[in-house]
């Protein structure tokens, strides 16, 4: 087990230097920001016109904990310590803000990438999980990694709060609180966001990624830092699809109630029901589906709560 966690981490060191010497050759400046501007051509009603376009910044992250790396996950720059911290959270390799000792940044000039070094109380507890994950992950893909099925579940979830409450009204006017408070999706169009709010609408922090469970790790990193977890009197939502992984990150931070302005996954609609949350899809102006949990918005219950399999 230990000589292949050994090859998985050699290969995500070659994959990593692959990439910064890909991005070398596209001519796109290589400096660690979360914008970067490239020359493009634009082809509109038969006009060809070269111009600048901005891109959204997607970039190696190493995380190390005690000196050791943990993996590299692909994300916009901006906010790593929160990413860090919400992806040892999440994963269950920490329980409070009081595991960490210490977040450091800096730079692998061995691979040219950015690096989170996290110190903990206890590291031996990650240690035990980290032959278990793949070294490389990438930031389309929060299960990514995982080496096996009993990988992919969270242990210690608990129930959120059953008595949270949201007015539906409330609960429309929340995509565009969303889309207007997302600086780096305005100049790129190419972002993921996650937002918390509290039961009267009111925006509380907004972490945007180029990845879906990255900006929800931040979200939840900062969260952790902050000592504001769990957040039983928050609801989520998510610029994505409702996937299980974004379900299970937050259930993990104690969220009652998760929105996505997309479709849910069944088994994100199934794990919502049986931990007893809030799951609202599609949430477009006045208009949104609810999967489970329907008494956080005063809705009451439908009867049948089966899920049914079709065929394609």
């Amino acid at each position: 087990m230990l000589a292949n966690f050994r090859q998985v981490r050699e290969n995500a060191h070659r994959d990593v230097q692959a990439f910064w010497g890909a991005l070398r050759m596209s001519g796109i400046n290589p400096l660690p920001r979360s914008v970067q501007s490239a020359a493009v051509s634009e082809w509109c009603e038969g006009t060809v016109r070269n111009q600048n376009d901005l891109l959204v910044g997607e970039e190696p992250l190493l995380i190390q904990v005690a000196g050791r790396p943990l993996t590299v996950t692909m994300r916009t720059p901006g906010d790593d310590f929160e990413l860090a911290a919400g992806f040892l959270f999440t994963e269950g390799m920490v329980k409070s803000r009081q595991d960490i000792v210490s977040l450091d940044g800096g730079q692998d000039s061995s691979l040219e990438q950015q690096v989170v070094q996290v110190e903990l109380k206890n590291p031996v507890a990650v240690r035990a999980k980290e032959l278990n994950r793949n070294f490389l992950s990438n930031s389309s893909c929060g299960l990514c990694g995982k080496t096996s099925l009993d990988g992919v579940y969270a242990s210690g979830i608990s129930r959120p709060n059953p008595d949270f409450r949201m007015d539906p009204q409330v609960l429309c006017g929340l995509p565009e609180t969303l889309r207007s408070s997302q600086a780096l999706f305005g100049r790129t169009g190419g972002l993921h966001a996650a937002a918390l709010f509290d039961s009267s609408g009111k925006l509380l922090q907004l972490r945007e990624d180029v990845g879906r469970h990255n900006a929800v790790d931040k979200l939840i990193g900062w969260a952790l830092l902050q000592d504001l977890l769990p957040l039983s009197n928050c609801a989520l939502l998510a610029s994505g699809r409702g996937g299980f992984e974004i379900i299970q990150k937050s259930l993990v931070a104690g969220i009652p109630l998760l929105a996505s302005v997309s479709a849910a996954s069944s088994l994100a609609v199934q794990m919502s029901r049986e931990f007893g949350m809030t799951l609202v899809g599609f949430l477009r102006g006045r208009r949104f589906i609810v999967y489970c949990g329907e008494g956080r918005l005063g809705l009451g219950a439908p009867v049948d709560r089966a899920l049914i399999s079709q065929a394609p």
